[in-house]
């Protein structure tokens, strides 16, 4: 047995049965943490690799949007050990369940050396962080060349009480819009939506006037999934075309949940219409966010609601799959994008980012010690070197991409990227930015980057993201679950308008009445 596949498979073991792995004097660690008499702290050479006394031992947990994804012994991962002096075991969480797997991890105790947090108000780990369960790393930054360039304002949107309990993963904060078939917009003679009556009458005609052309009554509109998470849900964005707040708004000086905002009500009413014209999946209550993007690649359906750069993802796959037909035209976008559209007032309204998307936290119980820490943020340091970020981008040049006039330009095989590469970029946090090499800027990519930087003039704040409340630490979960069921239950007629609000009396009794006296009293000490 090779040391790396003992470590492998010592890191799949549960905890007690680990400990008499150890006992037995067959390994030397715990969890990938290095264990009892761990390396010193590793130093970055500014060019990727770690200097240590061996290899540091890494268990991570993130999340994954393919049902494929990078295996241990992959040709990717062992470029990185290599380079980082790491031996690594990935535990990749399909996405839709990520939030119900970390909770139940966190709850077992059993935690990985680093593991990304999706949620970082939710109350779990707000709970978890405050009783002393991971690192606060704050301090720790400025040793490091590239994590030294954290963005202050991120750092304080990522914190917990001004403490930073995790790295952020940085994104572009005016990123989510509407990608959208573009092929068939043509082909059912009509342009770029602007207005919510566009919007609706888009995915009409994706319905109704056979844009695919093969003569059957198979396509629809729009895709949604179940994940009703954070920034990057459809309706999330959509109830703000209907002038609803960001999860809070202000009236009178005070906070107001947004439920309760009649425009709330009107974007849950234009959703219940698309799901009784079947302009939408029958099946986004259930439909797994890994599948997300399939439909609309396999001429199913025409629209996403999501990040306005999963326009080109999309494009590349399709493109990619008429390849494989000899039917592709490699200069024609089959994929638009568009910022949003407008609603009653005649304004847009762009659901921004925070400027991340998650954390990636280093839990004490599995990192016990100060040079273990800075071991592991060495590593992470390390892989925000401009090379590395290419490399969990892209891949290895020559296995995975070529290089174009400086530009990457991927290999065509997806089952070979899936299996290799996508999802490894899941652990760069782009501190200071992103820094990778790029594929070539076709017009759909420059579009892309115009589009997220003028949403930024639309954002539609969340007055209250800078708040951590007791009462939500304890009650959240059930709260916001509240919501989430009645809102789908509305959607598709289990529920109608009156079964809707006593779900949100329910929700007031539950705790959220105490909720919204805490949350004002915080906001009313940020503004006098």
């Amino acid at each position: 047995m090779t040391v790396k596949s003992s470590w492998k498979r010592w890191a799949a073991l549960p905890l007690a049965a680990a400990l008499m792995f150890a006992a037995a004097g067959c390994g030397g660690g715990n969890g990938g943490s290095g264990g009892p008499g761990a390396s010193p702290a590793a130093t970055s050479d500014g060019g990727g690799n770690a200097s240590s006394d061996g290899p540091l031992k890494l268990s991570i947990m993130l999340p994954v949007f393919k049902t494929n994804y990078p295996k241990d012994d992959g040709l990717v991962v062992e470029e990185i050990e290599k380079r980082t002096n790491t031996e690594i075991h990935f535990e990749w969480v399909p996405n839709a369940s990520y939030a119900d797997k970390f909770n139940i991890t966190l709850a077992s105790g059993k935690l990985p050396t680093i593991i990304y947090v999706g949620d970082v108000k939710g109350p779990s780990f707000v709970g978890a962080a405050k009783s002393g369960a991971f690192w606060e790393v704050g301090p720790y930054l400025k040793d490091y060349k590239n994590l030294s360039g954290a963005n202050p304002i991120i750092m304080k949107n990522s914190s917990i009480e001004g403490k930073n309990y995790g790295l952020y993963r940085g994104r572009v904060l005016g990123r989510n819009g509407i990608a959208f078939r573009k092929d068939w917009l043509d082909k059912v003679g009509l342009q770029t939506p602007q207005t919510i009556d566009d919007f609706y009458n888009m995915l009409k005609a994706f319905k109704d006037q056979d844009p695919d052309g093969n003569g059957k009554d198979d396509t629809y509109g729009m895709v949604l999934v179940k994940w009703t998470g954070q920034w990057a849900s459809g309706f999330d964005t959509i109830k703000l075309w209907f002038g609803a707040p960001n999860k809070w708004g202000v009236k009178d000086g005070q906070l107001v949940p947004e439920h309760e905002y009649p425009e709330y009500l009107e974007a849950l009413k234009f959703m219940k219409k698309l799901y009784d014209e079947k302009l939408i999946n029958s099946d986004f209550a259930v439909m797994d966010s890994a599948k997300w993007v399939d439909p609309v690649v396999n001429n199913k359906a025409g629209v996403i609601v999501d990040v306005v750069d999963v326009g080109a993802r999309i494009d590349d796959k399709i493109h990619a799959a008429l390849a494989k037909e000899g039917k592709d035209e490699p200069d024609q976008h089959y994929i638009d994008v568009t910022g949003g559209v407008t609603g009653t007032d005649g304004q847009l309204h762009t659901l921004p980012t925070s400027g991340y998307s998650g954390i990636l936290a280093i839990p004490k119980s599995s990192v016990k010690t100060e040079a273990e820490l800075k071991r592991v943020l060495a590593f992470l340091d390390q892989l925000n070197e401009p090379e590395m970020q290419t490399m969990l981008n892209f891949g290895l040049e020559g296995a995975h991409y070529s290089l174009v006039d400086d530009y990457i330009e991927p290999i065509k095989d997806t089952a070979k990227l899936e299996s290799e590469v996508e999802g490894l970029n899941q652990m760069l946090a782009f501190i200071p930015e992103d820094r990778a090499k790029k594929v070539k800027q076709t017009p759909l990519r420059v579009k892309q980057a115009e589009v997220q930087k003028a949403n930024e003039q639309y954002i539609v704040s969340n007055p209250a993201e800078p708040f951590i409340s007791t009462v939500y630490s304890q009650k959240g979960q059930q709260l916001d679950n509240i919501i989430n069921d009645a809102r789908i239950k509305f959607i598709v007629g289990q529920v109608d308008e009156a079964g809707l609000k006593s779900a949100f009396e329910l929700w007031k009794k539950s705790g959220g009445d105490d909720l919204v006296k805490e949350m004002n009293e915080l906001y009313s000490k940020e503004n006098p």
